[in-house]
């Protein structure tokens, strides 16, 4: 299991990268920093930017933090990986913020991707040399309110990829990059109608917007890979029935702000050679990473029908009783030609004075295996200090 083949074979799944042309799924590099990290978003189908505050608002939306309710939260996650191939990859991220005042709050977080240990042999009975590669983030953000209703934020990512295999060619130098993400979040009043009050959430994210990253010694753009530039939208509304029992309903849709891959057939005859394989490959790669946001929204080879299918949509619903117990459920969806990913997760969450601890679970709902099924996802929240007042 842990033989150089295996770790080719999840990387291979890892990003996709069996689609057929006519199916143009879009890679990145480093797409660890896509990967819901908490048990509670994952138990609502990797739900998050438009959700109440917690500790885990940093992968989310940051802007969520100004409303926070306690001064400041601890989160720690585990997300084991690939499970049914192998037993050592895996995610692990701490989060941390701190609400320094009415208006305003600051977070950061680690996140960790190990890919577990490979071991190299040139023949079957040479001593194994063992290698680890890993990938990290760093990240800081800022919140502020700009009114009583809506906050925006800010947030800077470090990236480090370590998955170069060190050999008498090459170093194993880590690749590295930077990020940033910009958002905005609205929470209305509390609202009375006829049998319960409710809450409005809407929220924002453009995430991982910054330069490609590269792998190679060879520093040109023909050898770099597109951050998985995201944008996210969302909303939900909170049925608060009493000061016991509420349940949130949440609804969100992604899209990647990376260009799509081009018909490698270039003068249209119908047959793909491998010299036009390798230009629209090199034409593709030649995009610069801020041209490549917008170009992202109107470059689908089939035209608008296909800008379409490269969102991905997701429903989830949360019930809550007394802050103490909570039970989560959510349905995920990608088209067939973008990835196919789609499934179903549940989830549960228990507190317990400054504990809380979040479990979830993955249905794959598709023919194409989900790397993250016959999983369970845990994370822990702490949250220490004086609470705000929530309206």
């Amino acid at each position: 299991m842990k033989k150089i083949t295996v770790f080719l074979i999840c990387l291979l799944a890892f990003q996709n990268i069996l689609a057929q042309d006519q199916n143009r799924v879009i890679t990145t590099g480093v797409p660890f920093l896509l990967i819901a990290a908490d048990a509670r978003a994952a138990g609502m189908a990797d739900i998050g930017v438009a959700t109440s505050p917690d500790a885990y608002s940093q992968q989310w939306n940051p802007a969520k933090y100004a409303f926070a309710l306690e001064k400041v939260g601890i989160g720690v996650s585990y997300t084991p990986y690939l499970t049914d191939l192998v037993n050592d990859i895996s995610l692990g991220q701490v989060n941390y913020y701190n609400r320094i005042s009415e208006k305003s709050a600051f977070g950061g977080s680690l996140r960790y991707f190990s890919l577990g240990d490979i071991e190299l042999r040139e023949n079957f009975d040479d001593v194994a040399r063992v290698v680890s590669p890993n990938e990290l983030a760093v990240d800081v953000s800022y919140a502020l309110k700009l009114s009583e209703r809506f906050s925006t934020s800010v947030a800077f990512r470090y990236i480090r990829s370590q998955l170069r295999i060190p050999d008498g060619a090459t170093d194993g130098k880590p690749a590295s990059s930077f990020a940033f993400d910009v958002a905005g979040y609205y929470q209305s009043e509390e609202e009375a109608y006829d049998s319960f009050n409710g809450r409005w959430r809407l929220g924002f994210n453009l995430q991982n917007l910054g330069p490609k990253i590269n792998y190679d010694d060879d520093l040109t753009e023909l050898n770099s890979n597109f951050l998985p530039a995201n944008m996210r939208l969302g909303g939900g509304f909170d049925f608060i029935f009493d000061e016991y029992n509420k349940i949130g309903l949440n609804a969100e849709v992604t899209k990647l702000l990376v260009p799509t891959p081009q018909d490698p057939d270039l003068n249209g005859d119908g047959e793909i050679t491998n010299e036009e394989r390798v230009q629209a490959r090199d034409d593709y790669q030649r995009i610069g990473w801020v041209s490549g946001i917008f170009q992202s929204f109107g470059d689908a080879p089939d035209g608008f029908s296909e800008e379409l299918r490269e969102f991905t949509w997701a429903l989830g619903a949360e019930y809550n009783y007394q802050d103490s117990f909570a039970v989560r459920l959510g349905y995920f969806n990608e088209h067939e030609t973008k990835g196919a990913r789609k499934y179903f997760s549940f989830g549960a969450g228990f507190k317990y004075t400054v504990i809380k601890l979040d479990v979830s679970y993955l249905f794959s709902a598709s023919k194409v295996r989900n790397p993250l099924e016959n999983t369970l996802r845990f994370s822990l929240t702490f949250n220490f200090g004086d609470k705000y007042d929530e309206y």
